[in-house]
């Protein structure tokens, strides 16, 4: 599939793939911060045979306490909705949204964390399918039962690696952790969502958004390695990544993929380190190093 082959496919691949017949599931995950239901919108427009996933039900677990504003679901729920949207075995999946790959880089994550490795972000989304002529399907879509398998039942010590908040404030001293949230977000110059304004103390400012070109495309290769290079990342004994909530975050994580390195996810992220006060909050820019 070209580049990248385990994090992104593009739209012409992806479009080869359904022109040829070739077995693919496709999951449309469509999600922003202050829009999070995006299902009118599917309705209205998506890629054909494209299955809606919901982030805040089926990507979350609203139950879990303590864990942040988007906990990781259990194995097995993710298993139970995945058949719903009828992956099954050996079929690649082809993740996509509609805003600076947040939702489709959260699905990539879990998924690939529950243990299913055929999964793939399509690079520059549901606009980039458009911008190349190909059709969309309105209404819903009602795919047959998948059969796929789950093996790791706590995503949290999944195939894919984890961090507590004591182990993100940790790799501050042997490693970076990087903080995928606006600039003015970490600074804790404004804070929308969660209860402190600021950063994990140690943390490097590396936000989502200056991962995609203006089209939100990932960036080239090169310019990826560049960002994270100055960041420190490329000297790092080891890496992790968290954001508010442990979505955007995921961003991060894909593009580090892409080049190379693999990142740990703090999953609760801001959400969680905020709640509890005595945990230290940095503001303003990063620290020098030393």
């Amino acid at each position: 599939m070209g580049a990248h082959t385990d994090t992104l496919i593009t739209v012409a691949e992806l479009a080869d793939l359904i022109d040829a017949a070739e077995p693919v599931t496709i999951l449309d995950v469509r999600w922003q911060l202050g829009r999070p239901d995006g299902r009118l919108a599917y309705g209205d427009g998506h890629l054909p045979g494209a299955v809606y996933v919901d982030l805040e039900t089926e990507l979350s677990d609203h139950s879990a306490r303590g864990r942040g504003r988007h906990p990781l679901p259990s194995g097995s729920a993710v298993q139970a909705a995945a058949r719903r949207w009828g992956v099954r075995a050996g079929v690649p999946i082809v993740l996509y949204d509609n805003w600076n790959r947040a939702g489709s880089a959260r699905a990539w994550w879990v998924l690939r964390a529950a243990g299913i490795p055929d999964v793939r972000i399509l690079d520059g989304g549901l606009a980039a399918w458009v911008a190349a002529g190909r059709g969309l399907a309105t209404g819903g879509e009602h795919p047959h039962d998948g059969d796929i398998e789950v093996p790791h039942e706590n995503l949290y010590t999944g195939a894919l690696p984890t961090l507590t908040a004591a182990q993100a404030a940790a790799i501050t001293n042997s490693g970076v952790l990087i903080d995928a949230r606006a600039p003015e977000r970490f600074r804790g110059e404004s804070e929308p969502v969660d209860l402190a304004a600021g950063h994990i103390p140690g943390a490097r400012n590396v936000p989502n958004g200056a991962l995609l070109d203006d089209r939100g495309f990932f960036r080239p290769a090169a310019e990826l390695d560049a960002v994270f290079t100055a960041a420190g990342v490329r000297d790092a004994a080891a890496v992790g990544a968290y954001c508010g909530s442990g979505v955007t975050a995921a961003v991060d994580i894909a593009a580090l993929r892409i080049i190379g390195i693999d990142a740990a996810l703090f999953p609760g992220s801001w959400s969680e380190w905020s709640t509890d006060p005595t945990r230290p909050v940095a503001t303003g820019p990063a620290e020098a190093r030393a």
